[in-house]
């Protein structure tokens, strides 16, 4: 049982690889079993198909974030450094996962399955809710009401992570998604926070 879950984790692996490796190409089960080293129908033994495979790298990436989400929100009580610690979670996310980003952007979906691009809008829209929640708590905790909605300002800070993901993927991993972001937080902070 061990070596089953160690192949799937070598898949899937490879999978990543070759997602951040290959920009802009599609990436079949012939190309990924030679990268893995084995045949197709051994990939297939493991997963079913190939969007089970993208499904492990979304299970992944949902655990993994909204894990440390969760963490971030008992250990920290402080509002404006939640939603920094979350935005910079999932910048560090996605610039440690440059393959994963391409899926969280959808580049690597093209052509695949709806139910993958819904999972993973489901990741973004729970990162969305958890902002906004921290935003809500701060305003019955702290008696803060800021210039914005709350849904309107977690969606703003989403917007900007979000666009700092679509660089990343644009420049072919090359403009780290935490450039700069500790002068920008401290603009965004001071603006729309305080």
């Amino acid at each position: 049982m061990a070596a089953k879950q160690d192949r799937k984790q070598e898949i899937l692996a490879a999978l990543a690889t070759m997602l951040e490796t290959s920009p802009g190409q599609r990436i079949t089960t012939a190309r990924l079993a030679t990268e893995v080293g084995v045949s197709e129908a051994a990939l297939y033994r493991h997963f079913a198909s190939k969007a089970k495979m993208f499904e492990g790298l979304i299970d992944f990436t949902e655990d993994a974030i909204l894990s440390r989400i969760n963490q971030i929100l008992e250990n920290e009580k402080d509002t404006v450094t939640r939603c920094e610690m979350i935005v910079r979670l999932i910048l560090t996310f996605v610039e440690r996962n440059p393959g994963i980003t391409r899926i969280l952007t959808g580049d690597a979906l093209l052509g695949e399955h709806e139910r993958l691009r819904a999972r993973v809008q489901g990741i973004f829209e729970k990162v969305e809710a958890n902002l906004k929640q921290v935003l809500r708590e701060r305003r019955l905790r702290e008696q803060v009401r800021g210039a914005l909605d709350e849904g309107m300002l977690a969606n703003l800070v989403m917007a900007y992570a979000d666009g700092k993901v679509t660089q990343f993927v644009r420049s072919e991993f090359k403009r780290a998604p935490t450039e700069h972001f500790d002068e920008q937080w401290q603009t965004i902070a001071q603006q729309l926070l305080s």
